[in-house]
């Protein structure tokens, strides 16, 4: 028989994040959803940050600083 149980665990509190390690010790399937404000974010790729930031310096100390 395969049964499936849904629980929601504060994990922001130490007990909440006790009771997680402990379950995940077992045959348990954890999965962590992505909070709707996260996915309606735009992601940057590591290139686009490092030229935001390489902009950002050139911008505030008048450099030509290439990273």
């Amino acid at each position: 028989m395969n049964a499936t149980a849904i629980a929601h665990i504060d994990i922001s509190r130490p007990s909440g994040r006790k009771i997680v390690r402990e379950i995940e010790k077992r045959a348990v399937k954890m999965e962590f959803p992505m909070p709707a404000e996260m996915t309606e974010r735009k992601w940057h790729t590591v290139d686009e940050v490092f030229a935001m930031v390489e902009k950002r310096i050139n911008d505030r100390y008048g450099t030509n600083y290439k990273i």
